[in-house]
């Protein structure tokens, strides 16, 4: 494994002589990985195919569902459905993972449609916290001229929590679902809030900046171990911070990268998600396991 180290922490968190390791391969622009604990699968989407794919130890890949709105973010809620981040469908929807069954949960803000939803994370209390900048919408069709991080309660209102993000993309709970980090690809960094007792959100604050000149991608996709350490993907691959933002160091993926999951049945091992493949590499510490 290729490791750009900042910090010998990094040794803590990851082997770096450990493997990157390619599972899947073939796909036009994948996104949105998700482990499904109760199929010991990986799903995740493949977004201008319009296809959504699972994956197994032993079986490897295949198609899981098309069309999907062009689904981007991925995540299981407490029942076990898939929520899904539509780009063309402009909408957060549920998928029921017995009968397929096709379900809108937010598409409007104030009488205007959503701009096209990004990622999501759902909270232990049901609530669905979720990014939405316009990289699935012509600017002539923007209903919405922000771009908006919100919550979906569960009795179905939606909450703009944040309105001043250039282009927030990834977003991830802590353990104990204090705080919520939330990237902005335009800007190249990450930034923390406090959750709030009724779920909004306070204090924001600077966490995590990528540099640029380390490869290409952006901030995209990221995700927290039970410490509270940092996996973001960006530049160059896949950057690793401590909980206080400090950079430890960048796994490097041969494609950029956009996403990532935590997987496997202790929840240690990293699947990304990078252009035309899947990748995975072995963690020390476990992952934020939400459903």
């Amino acid at each position: 494994m290729d490791v750009l180290v900042y910090d010998a922490g990094i040794e803590r968190l990851i082997d770096t002589s450990g493997e990157l390791e390619q599972v899947a391969t073939g796909f036009i622009f994948t996104e949105g990985p998700v482990w499904d604990a109760k199929r010991n699968r990986l799903i995740f989407s493949d977004i201008p195919a319009n296809r959504q794919y699972q994956w197994t130890e032993a079986d490897g890949h295949s198609l899981f569902r098309e069309p999907t709105g062009n689904s981007n973010g991925l995540t299981i809620d407490d029942s076990g459905a898939l929520l899904n981040c539509e780009h063309s469908g402009r909408r957060v929807s549920r998928t029921g993972m017995d009968d397929g069954s096709l379900v809108p949960l937010a598409t409007h803000y104030d009488g205007k449609r959503l701009n096209s939803p990004n990622d999501l994370v759902v909270h232990s209390n049901g609530s669905v916290y979720f990014t939405d900048p316009p990289y699935g919408v012509e600017d002539s069709e923007r209903e919405i001229d922000f771009q908006g991080v919100y919550r979906l309660d569960p009795d179905g209102s939606l909450t703009l929590l944040v309105d001043d993000f250039n282009r927030p993309n990834g977003l991830a709970l802590n353990a104990d679902e204090s705080v919520l980090i939330v990237d902005d690809s335009a800007e190249h960094h990450a930034r923390a809030f406090d959750v709030q007792a009724e779920g909004s959100l306070a204090n924001g604050r600077l966490l995590a900046e990528t540099d640029p000149s380390v490869g290409g991608g952006v901030p995209d996709g990221l995700k927290v171990d039970v410490e509270g350490n940092l996996y973001m993907t960006g530049p160059g691959g896949v950057w690793v911070y401590d909980a206080d933002g400090k950079r430890l160091g960048v796994i490097r993926v041969p494609e950029t990268t956009a996403n990532l999951a935590w997987g496997g049945a202790d929840r240690k091992t990293l699947f990304f998600t990078a252009t035309s493949s899947v990748y995975r590499v072995r963690a020390k510490v476990e992952g934020v396991r939400r459903f």
